[in-house]
């Protein structure tokens, strides 16, 4: 065999290999079965960051099961059929539109959002991300897709409840970067604020970190990843991120962060904080873990929320 041929071949199963560990990062990343479940059982992640406020969390989603409320769906821009489940305060008061972290869902993240909304006297539409809980699709792209998601529902809420609504978007973990990233972008003048609730700056440095933490060399594994989400998930991971969005943004933003945060570092929301070019407060929560910086202190998580906000 000419060596021509050795080095052909060669190259074509580095080509295979490399497109089938792209594939695979692309189904550990980026993939969602996103079967909606039926069953009443409720499913935290198993991990300690959430078992420490199992019975706090279980309890605000109980509660908020027995609310009544209306479900919305939408058309996305790819023509995903989106939902959400609108619960009602007071009358005509602001809305908070709420999105939740990673492989998450509306219920499970943000139903004790739902009652913090409450108790700030607002009304609270809680969405289901695409891929994720009853919304359709399959691919998670780390705020990238999300943020014109984002911005169809601000669009549904003021065509659906009126032009005089108060809209605050509010996201926590993944949630948290798509209204970041949502904020540059052409949001109608309804959109009064931003609550960021620990959020990270970008998803490159995200995915890099989580790859380091299993004990992989970041530099060979990060590539393949973008390269299963291009090919696979049909996006740019690297398109646009939080910290470069934030830069040019339109409405005001409450950063919001556990200076305890195990998974996405507290560091995130200062050097978002910093970049920042609208009005913006940086509340950092003492002892605070991911994601569970009002369970931690909600007197203080609620005061800082009504001082920012002047609705």
């Amino acid at each position: 065999m000419e060596w021509y041929f050795i080095v052909l071949i060669f190259f074509i199963v580095l080509i295979l290999l490399a497109l089938i560990t792209s594939f695979i990062c692309y189904m550990m990343t980026f993939y969602s079965k996103n079967k909606e479940s039926t069953s009443d059982e409720i499913v935290l992640p198993n991990q300690p960051i959430y078992q420490l406020f199992k019975d706090d969390i279980i309890k605000d989603i109980t509660d908020v099961r027995k609310l009544k409320y209306e479900e919305f769906s939408i058309k996305s821009f790819d023509d995903l059929t989106l939902y959400g489940k609108y619960f009602e305060c007071i009358k005509g008061a602001p809305i908070e539109i709420m999105f939740h972290g990673y492989k998450g869902s509306g219920e499970r993240d943000l139903s004790t959002g739902v009652k913090r909304a409450f108790k700030c006297n607002r009304n609270a539409l809680i969405v289901d991300q695409r891929a994720s809980g009853k919304s359709e699709g399959h691919t998670i792209s780390f705020g990238i897709n999300e943020r014109h998601d984002c911005l169809s529902w601000t669009n549904f809420v003021v065509n659906h409840f009126g032009n005089d609504v108060k809209i605050i978007l509010t996201g926590i973990s993944m949630g948290a970067a798509t209204v970041l990233l949502a904020s540059s972008m052409d949001l109608p003048k309804n959109v009064v604020g931003i609550l960021a609730d620990c959020g990270y700056d970008n998803a490159s440095d995200m995915i890099k970190k989580v790859i380091k933490e299993m004990k992989l060399p970041p530099k060979l594994c990060y590539p393949l990843v973008k390269l299963g989400a291009k090919i696979f998930g049909h996006f740019n991971i690297e398109e646009t991120s939080p910290y470069e969005a934030v830069k040019n943004s339109k409405v005001p933003i409450i950063f919001i962060h556990g200076d305890n945060d195990s998974l996405v570092p507290y560091y995130m929301s200062e050097k978002l904080y910093n970049i920042c070019s609208s009005k913006k407060k940086l509340v950092k929560i003492s002892n605070a873990d991911h994601g569970v910086s009002y369970l931690v202190d909600p007197d203080i998580y609620i005061n800082e929320l009504n001082n920012f906000f002047t609705l």
